[in-house]
C-alpha cells in the first residue's frame, strides 16, 4: 500500500499496525488523508474512524479484503469517504483518493451549511418569540413590533438577535 501511494505521488507521513486511536496518530502526523488497508474492518477500527471523523475530520479511504454490505454501511456511517474492496492497482490509487477527498470536502460543506441553517432558524425563532412578546405586552402589530426591535438594535448598536434575547429575558418568570 505504501509503495502504491508513494508511486502515485503521495507522501506517507505515518503507518499504524492497527486502525485504533486514529485521532491521536492524525494529530501527531498532521496527515491530510487517511488510508486504511484492512483485511476485515473491526468494530474497534470503525469506532476509531468515527472518533476521528468527529474530532479531526479528514478524508478516510478504506481498502478492505471483504465488503459485506453491513461493513460498508458501518464504514460510511463512521465517516469513511471511500471503501474499496479486494485491493487496488497502483495506477488507480490517485483517482480513488482524489474522489474521496472531493467527496469529503462536499460532505463537510454540506455539514457547515446545515449548521449555518440551524443557527439561522434558531435566531429567527428567538426573534419571532420576542416579537410575539412585544405584540402581547405593548399591543402592537407584527410590523410595529419588528420596527421597534430594529430601532432598539440600532440605538444600542446591537444585533436584533441580542435585542430579542433581552426582550425574552425581561419576559421570563425569573426576571420578575
Amino acid at each position: 500500500m505504501r509503495a502504491g501511494l508513494e508511486a502515485s505521488g503521495f507522501q506517507v507521513v505515518a503507518v499504524a499496525s492497527e486502525a485504533t486511536d486514529l485521532t491521536a496518530l492524525v494529530r501527531a502526523s498532521a496527515a491530510e488523508v487517511i488510508v486504511c488497508d484492512l483485511d476485515d474492518p473491526s468494530r474497534d477500527a470503525l469506532e476509531s474512524m468515527r472518533a476521528l471523523h468527529r474530532d479531526e475530520p479528514r478524508p478516510v479511504v478504506v481498502f478492505a479484503a471483504r465488503g459485506e454490505p453491513e461493513q460498508i454501511e458501518a464504514a460510511i456511517e463512521a465517516g469513511v469517504a471511500a471503501y474499496v474492496v479486494e485491493g487496488l492497482a497502483p495506477a488507480r490509487v490517485r483517482p480513488v483518493l482524489e474522489v474521496a477527498i472531493r467527496r469529503f470536502r462536499a460532505h463537510q460543506a454540506l455539514r457547515a451549511e446545515l449548521e449555518e441553517t440551524r443557527a439561522t432558524l434558531a435566531e429567527r425563532t428567538l426573534i419571532e418569540r420576542a416579537k410575539g412578546a412585544l405584540m402581547q405586552r405593548r399591543r402592537l402589530s407584527e410590523p410595529e413590533a419588528y420596527r421597534l426591535m430594529r430601532r432598539w438594535a440600532m440605538d444600542r448598536g446591537q444585533r436584533i438577535l441580542q435585542v430579542a434575547e433581552a426582550i425574552l429575558r425581561e419576559n421570563s418568570p425569573d426576571s420578575t
